[in-house]
């Protein structure tokens, strides 16, 4: 029997057993949306309807519409795309790198943070499509054959390799989710009453019976899908970064982006799942679930991440100037001291001297210390792309050439509508779908003294006695199967 220190804090508290878990997480799918659902969607549908409008004008009247110059022909649309591509990073460490590694913590905070990725990947997606001009003709990025004689995409170029990475991603991290699903699925099935949600969840749960042949294959492409994503926590942001580090633009030319970039994303990544989680712990009634641990955990990975990252922001700047290039000096003189001075100020101290408090373990442990730290790391991240994209292009080698970058009513409707558009898809997922992983959550139940066996039966007075080994702690794991 596997050995678990008895001075370890359990995953779930409360004592919760089998049949608790299934009550607790099916009672948010089946019970009819309450006045704060309704609310939160009603605020953020107000921001998909700005999302829409500003994308309506924006494909009418052009990119004009934006804050773009001919100096400064990226801004805030490519901005919005990696960090939104950012915040996706976490979904993928947590279900596939985590599992990989055996992190039992991951169980209550997995399905959120799968979901968080692909709606981010969503929201990423819509930036290049409209900068495109001509959205309609978006296909003319995959390598499709076409009757336009040459007409064919450039294989050396980072955007084309931006597109098969992303799509890749979008792909991969889509059929992990489900999978994940079906099991929970199959359990809201089986409770459902009204002949609707009968019919969508028996269709969506693909004929689950929970036999130990289905419970083998589920392990095994669990297995696979982990082993195909976790390469891809570390290529889709590298090849983001590319679209920067392979051009010769002083500030972009660097062989750290990639690094660098993977790091900020996993550090934003998981920023954004403490935003989600503290919240949904709260509105869902799941502080069980999503213990006070979750989050000190996740609070170290995202100081570990923000250290990384102010490594980088450091070395940039020795890079700079060990290289003896004057353009490239004075790119990373002008990000502190140039006019933008303000963005590099708040990026690093969103992002660098901030994250430093959660050494502390008063804040570490502190659910609004945390809360409001989330917020500042996500602020932080975006004004880091801001900084990197737009400094590094307002003042060319032609001092002629030199622009500022003021953003429109449309730049800021579309980056706020986006925000909406990623809030509309979570609050859904959140009501019509299993917010937290019914399955895995059950399997790292312990048994104590305190809370007895956890069995699912209805009668306590007949549930089968756990198997006991002389010198196993009783927080070891329930072995029901053996008896004399």
């Amino acid at each position: 029997m596997q050995h678990v220190s008895p001075v370890r804090e359990p995953l779930v508290t409360g004592g919760k057993t089998y049949h608790d878990v299934t009550q607790d997480v099916c009672r948010q799918v089946e019970a009819a949306p309450n006045i704060r659902w309704m609310a939160a969607l009603s605020v953020a549908l107000l921001l998909l309807g700005v999302f829409f409008y500003s994308v309506y004008r924006t494909l009418w009247y052009g990119i004009g519409e934006w804050g773009l110059n001919k100096t400064i022909g990226w801004a805030w649309d490519i901005t919005n795309f990696v960090w939104w591509v950012g915040i996706g990073h976490a979904g993928t460490l947590i279900s596939a790198v985590l599992l990989l590694f055996r992190q039992k913590w991951r169980t209550s905070i997995n399905r959120a943070a799968e979901a968080m990725t692909i709606f981010a990947v969503i929201c990423a997606a819509m930036f290049p499509v409209l900068h495109m001009g001509r959205p309609w003709l978006a296909y003319w990025v995959f390598p499709l054959q076409n009757t336009f004689g040459s007409l064919w995409v450039n294989f050396n170029s980072p955007l084309l390799w931006d597109v098969f990475a992303i799509s890749t991603y979008f792909t991969v991290s889509l059929v992990f989710w489900y999978t994940g699903l079906v099991p929970d699925f199959a359990t809201i099935r089986d409770r459902a009453k009204g002949p609707i949600a009968k019919v969508a969840y028996s269709m969506l749960s693909m004929g689950w019976k929970g036999s130990a042949k289905h419970w083998s294959r589920y392990e095994t492409v669990s297995l696979i899908l982990a082993g195909v994503s976790t390469p891809l926590v570390l290529s889709v942001h590298t090849i983001v970064s590319m679209d920067f580090a392979t051009s010769v633009v002083p500030g972009w030319h660097t062989t750290i982006f990639p690094p660098y970039f993977v790091a900020g994303a996993i550090f934003s990544g998981f920023a954004m799942v403490l935003t989600l989680m503290l919240i949904t712990r709260v509105v869902f009634k799941l502080e069980d679930y999503i213990t006070i641990e979750h989050i000190a955990l996740m609070n170290k990975i995202m100081m570990i991440t923000g250290s990384i990252v102010g490594v980088a922001y450091i070395t940039e700047f020795f890079i700079a100037w060990y290289s003896q290039v004057e353009y490239e000096s004075y790119a990373f003189i002008n990000r502190a001291t140039g006019p933008y001075w303000w963005a590099y100020a708040a990026m690093m101290t969103c992002n660098v001297i901030t994250p430093q408090l959660v050494w502390f373990r008063r804040v570490r442990y502190s659910i609004p210390l945390t809360f409001i730290l989330s917020i500042i790391v996500n602020i932080g991240m975006w004004f880091e792309r801001f900084v990197i994209i737009v400094t590094s292009l307002h003042r060319d080698y032609l001092p002629s050439s030199w622009a500022m970058f003021s953003p429109t009513i449309i730049d800021i409707g579309i980056y706020v509508g986006t925000i909406g558009l990623f809030f509309t898809l979570f609050l859904l997922f959140a009501k019509f779908f299993p917010v937290i992983n019914m399955a895995e959550v059950k399997a790292v139940l312990k048994y104590t003294v305190d809370n007895g066996p956890t069995y699912t039966g209805h009668d306590p007075h007949h549930a089968p006695q756990p198997v006991t080994t002389h010198g196993v702690p009783a927080s070891a794991p329930v072995n029901y199967d053996k008896h004399d």
